[in-house]
């Protein structure tokens, strides 16, 4: 079954949809954006999230100590990395890791260090998708997410196409920039259907 990864919560109503509606993740950013959180607000929301439901953060170019103290406050179960990042690093973190790749050629598929994969638009949340077909072919040795403007419109399809580890959205669960409750349901229930 393919997992989902709801990304960018920012309230608590979000987060208890995304958890009663079967999430598998829920995503905190900390890097700086429009879903940015702090590590208390991340602290705050996790509290209600049952141990079932894991707790990502997402970085771009993170320090180790970024890290080790997000891993500790929140507390988070996986940590998503963009950016630049000392792949030689992720030995050192203590939780599973999650790689991210933005999108925006042929790609050279990397083994790497890290837990698992996630592809990404070239702008990630941007509520845009990458040429699905630079990755349809491609031999993925590790579990990997798929992400880029996914919609409860277009999300059967990725699934088809990739038959992915799991799903994440952020925007497309959005109306006008904000989590949207029904949006966020009723893509759960496409993905688990």
């Amino acid at each position: 079954m393919t997992k989902v990864k709801i990304c960018g919560l920012k309230t608590p109503e979000a987060v208890a949809v995304a958890v009663n509606s079967g999430a598998d993740y829920i995503g905190f950013v900390f890097a700086p954006s429009k879903r940015q959180v702090t590590l208390k607000q991340a602290h705050d929301l996790a509290e209600g999230i049952p141990k079932s439901v894991k707790k990502v953060g997402v970085f771009v170019s993170p320090s180790l100590q970024e890290l080790d103290q997000a891993i500790a406050s929140v507390p988070l179960d996986l940590v998503q990395i963009h950016g630049d990042f000392d792949e030689s690093l992720l030995e050192q973190v203590s939780v599973p890791t999650i790689r991210a790749f933005q999108v925006s050629q042929e790609v050279a598929i990397i083994d790497g260090l890290a837990d698992f994969l996630l592809f990404d638009a070239p702008m990630a949340g941007s509520g845009q998708t990458f040429d699905w077909h630079l990755l349809a072919d491609k031999e993925i040795k590790k579990p990997f997410f798929i992400a880029g403007g996914l919609t409860v419109e277009n999300v059967r399809e990725a699934q088809a196409l990739f038959q992915p580890y799991a799903l994440d959205v952020s925007s497309g669960v959005e109306t006008d920039g904000v989590k949207d409750l029904t949006k966020i349901r009723q893509f759960i229930e496409r993905v688990k259907a």
